[in-house]
């Protein structure tokens, strides 16, 4: 089977896919008759990006939330996210999330951090936290929440149901992660930034990719045949020459998480079901 891995931005892309962005949050942000755009920024690459993206679209109707948990967020990163903010000429505020985390683990004394389930269960409480932080100031100011999240996230269902990826919509989502760096590379994030392990900064030495047992390149490559080029797993594992075994762990994660893409099933009752059949007002964007 002859078939072209097109992944990449092609150079010409990278303008006309940053254009495209820019002037979606710059839609999306008029449309709702916002007044200030928030950008939770953790000093990754896809904050770092999405937070320049989106002043090059507000302008200084742009406020970035930089949230860290003591001792948990690596220095680095909240090094990072001040570099990025002085460097785009970003408003930003510094909120420690260590007192409202703390006060949901000592409702849960009987945890058992040995537990995986409990573990994980401790660990999203710190991306609802910024959610309701991001809402907080988002309702207060007359503002929206951009999201974070790319597509390859979206995909896997990386990230917390009703947290990180509880926003009002994501400008980079069509993006993999790939492309997500490239992207970044091309409109200037610093190169520490860009080059350094992600993580979604849950515990103390945390990275995406050995969470999800698969390199973000080996991901990519493996969703784009399943997804872009609607190829079976055998299909892909063929042309990928990777054995089937992981190409079905990660179709299994994309199957699972089907439910962080959609809005909560509504058990019908009427001939008008509102997630099934009634689609007004239309959303364009």
């Amino acid at each position: 089977m002859d078939i072209n891995i097109e992944i990449y931005l092609k150079e010409e892309e990278l303008k006309l896919f940053k254009d495209i962005i820019v002037n979606s949050i710059r839609a999306r942000f008029e449309s709702l008759k916002a007044s200030i755009g928030i950008v939770a920024l953790s000093g990754g690459v896809d904050s770092s990006l999405v937070a320049a993206l989106s002043k090059e679209a507000l302008g200084d109707k742009l406020l970035c939330l930089i949230m860290p948990e003591e001792n948990v967020s690596p220095k680095e990163d909240i090094e990072h996210a001040l570099e990025l903010v002085k460097k785009f000429n970003i408003n930003y505020r510094i909120i420690d999330i260590n007192g409202a985390v703390d006060w949901f683990k000592k409702r849960f004394e009987e945890i058992d951090l040995e537990n995986k389930n409990e573990k994980l269960a401790v660990a999203n409480v710190k991306p609802r936290v910024r959610m309701i932080l991001n809402y907080l100031y988002a309702n207060a100011l007359n503002g929206i929440v951009i999201g974070t999240s790319n597509k390859t996230e979206l995909l896997l269902g990386y990230g917390t149901k009703y947290g990180d990826i509880a926003v009002d919509f994501y400008p980079i989502g069509d993006l993999y992660k790939t492309q997500v760096w490239q992207l970044a590379d091309f409109v200037g994030i610093p190169t520490e930034i860009v080059r350094k392990k992600p993580s979604a900064g849950l515990w103390v030495g945390q990275t995406d990719e050995e969470e999800l047992g698969h390199t973000y390149y080996e991901i990519d490559r493996v969703l784009y045949c399943l997804v872009e080029l609607e190829l079976s797993v055998r299909e892909t594992s063929k042309i990928l020459n990777i054995p089937e075994e992981a190409i079905n762990d990660i179709y299994r994660r994309v199957i699972a998480s089907e439910h962080k893409r959609k809005i909560p099933i509504i058990t019908r009752l009427s001939r008008m079901c509102l997630d099934k059949d009634w689609k007004y007002p239309v959303d364009r964007h």
